[in-house]
C-alpha cells in the first residue's frame, strides 16, 4: 500500500470513531442528566428546567465538534496535501 491509501484508510477510520463514540457519549450524557434532573427537587422544576437546557446545550456541542471533525477528516484532511507533496518529490 502506498501512502496515500493509508492516509485515506486512516482517514476514515478516524473519522467513523470520532463520529461513533463522540455521539454515544453525549447521548447517555444528555439521557442521565434529563433522568436526574427533576428527581431530586421537582419544587425547583424552573429553575432546574433552565439550567439543564444549558447544560444540554453544551453536551451537544461536543457530538456536534465530533461531527465537524469527522466530516474535516473525510472531505477536506490535511494530511492529503502532505501526502502529494511527499509522492511528487520522489
Amino acid at each position: 500500500m502506498d501512502g496515500t491509501t493509508i492516509i485515506a484508510v486512516a482517514s476514515i477510520v478516524t473519522a467513523g470513531l470520532t463520529i461513533g463514540i463522540g455521539c454515544m457519549c453525549p447521548a447517555l450524557g444528555e439521557g442521565r442528566a434529563v433522568a436526574t434532573a427533576l428527581a431530586q427537587q421537582p419544587d425547583a422544576s424552573p429553575t432546574i428546567t433552565r439550567t439543564l437546557f444549558v447544560g444540554l446545550a453544551m453536551i451537544e456541542s461536543l457530538a456536534i465538534y465530533c461531527f465537524v471533525v469527522s466530516m474535516i477528516l473525510i472531505f477536506a484532511n490535511p494530511f492529503w496535501k502532505l501526502a502529494i507533496a511527499h509522492a511528487a518529490g520522489k
